[in-house]
């Protein structure tokens, strides 16, 4: 496979933030705000922005339905009206202008239908052409435990391995029912891992007998943390299970196509230097507020 530089990053959000309904009734999750380390308010779209700007991304897509498209180019494509931009300190005016800067770098794509995570992952196929991709989760952000961000350490393991990359962080057996879990070889000991499987969602008994990793603790495995480094060739796996409408839980899903890109392509998976916060319901929302500014 040719390595060619990472240059492009999705951030699908066409999704209905039903977890977070009534808010969501009114304002999309991925413009819920969050108070960054500064003290600044800003949309969780933006921190998300920011993490695949800090690994060199130089554009930017996010999947949105078409009726949210007005909403995302006014954040990010337009100024402030006249009357509110001459009421901000010199120091928000001067934030308005970033964010008009960071706008340059994005491109709206529209999920027609929503169909399932994978299906909005597809919609990025063309924009992306045949180049490896960041992909990001439109309601995680994400704080680095070391000088290099997250989204940093994935790019970091790609240019390594040559493949895939997917981020990985340690779940307690009682939450990991709730998320995407891996197991592997240690390549480099709690760190990077060659993965033999990925499952989306396991019961605590499959957990049990097929996913463990050696040398973790018994009431411990390996998460998806949220970040991907993949390769085009997710998008030929995205495209055959849509074309023969192999839907899992009546969408289209992602973490079966990442299996087969594992099974084609090998995959490696890297256990993040970092913390990643949940946006996406309502208690970690709140703790997210209460944490991510000390971190």
């Amino acid at each position: 496979m040719h390595k060619n530089q990472v240059r492009k990053a999705v951030i699908p959000v066409a999704g209905f933030g039903t977890r977070l309904f009534p808010a969501t009734k009114v304002v999309k999750k991925e413009l819920f705000p969050i108070i960054d380390r500064d003290g600044r308010a800003k949309p969780v779209i933006i921190a998300i922005i920011e993490e695949a700007i800090s690994a060199g991304i130089t554009e930017v897509a996010i999947v949105a339905q078409p009726d949210d498209q007005e909403i995302f180019e006014n954040l990010l494509k337009n100024p402030p009206k006249k009357e509110l931009l001459e009421k901000l300190s010199p120091q928000n005016q001067e934030y308005s202008r970033y964010l008009q800067d960071l706008g340059n770098r994005i491109t709206i794509l529209l999920q027609e239908e929503q169909l399932g995570y994978g299906h909005a992952v597809f919609c990025a196929k063309d924009w992306v052409q045949d180049q490896p991709f960041l992909l990001l989760l439109g309601d995680h952000i994400y704080t680095s435990d070391i000088e290099k961000s997250c989204a940093s350490q994935v790019l970091d393991v790609y240019e390594q391995v040559n493949q895939s990359v997917i981020g990985l962080t340690t779940m307690s057996v009682e939450i990991i029912h709730k998320a995407g879990c891996v197991t592997g070889v240690w390549q480099d000991l709690n760190s990077i891992l060659s993965v033999t499987q990925l499952y989306e969602k396991p019961t605590i008994e499959y957990a049990e007998q097929h996913l463990r990793v050696e040398g973790m603790a018994e009431n411990e495995f390996l998460g998806i943390f949220g970040l991907y480094l993949l390769t085009p060739k997710i998008f030929d796996f995205l495209e055959e299970h849509i074309n023969e409408n192999f839907r899992e839980g009546g969408e289209f899903q992602l973490t079966s196509c990442l299996e087969r890109l594992h099974q084609q392509e090998g995959m490696t998976g890297y256990v993040v230097k970092g913390k990643c916060f949940d946006t996406g319901l309502p208690d970690a929302y709140r703790q997210t507020m209460i944490d991510f500014r000390k971190f």
